[in-house]
């Protein structure tokens, strides 16, 4: 190979633009979710509420959802899976999809590890009777 060769390919190559990967599948389907502390409607006949317990900060923060129907009685029967990550470093700190588990008085809870700070997102997973009602995500920096 020539020298002229090598240089004109290493050219090519640095002067290329760099593309970004595409997202994983079903990275771009999740809608963005407003503030904590809001109603957010969850299919026609109920709405959610969520936030953290406290303040989050590094170490375990505990998240919290609330589900109730239109006329505001609290409902149970849905299943929530949470997954938190660092969308700038996707999959680094991911947890997966875990479980909320339900409290004794019908709240939903999900501890949650943040490991550094940065940017970061909890992506909502809503289940009844086994089809998924919403995906959401909420972002936060620490």
């Amino acid at each position: 190979m020539s020298k002229v060769f090598v240089a004109s390919a290493l050219v090519m190559l640095l002067a290329s633009p760099v593309v970004a990967a595409p997202p994983a599948p079903g990275q771009g389907d999740f809608a963005v979710l407003p503030k904590p502390g809001r109603k957010v409607p969850l299919g026609k006949d109920h709405y959610f509420t969520y936030g953290f317990t406290q303040q989050p900060k590094l170490g375990t923060v505990v998240m919290r959802v609330e589900v109730f129907t239109q006329d505001g009685k609290r409902d149970t029967t849905f299943a929530i899976q949470g997954d938190a990550d660092m969308p700038s470093m996707r999959g680094a700190h991911s947890s997966g999809p875990k479980a909320f588990a339900l409290s004794n008085k019908g709240v939903y809870l999900l501890p949650v590890q943040l490991v550094m700070p940065g940017d970061w997102e909890i992506r909502f997973s809503f289940l009844k009777n086994g089809q998924t009602v919403l995906r959401g995500a909420y972002l936060f920096d620490l």
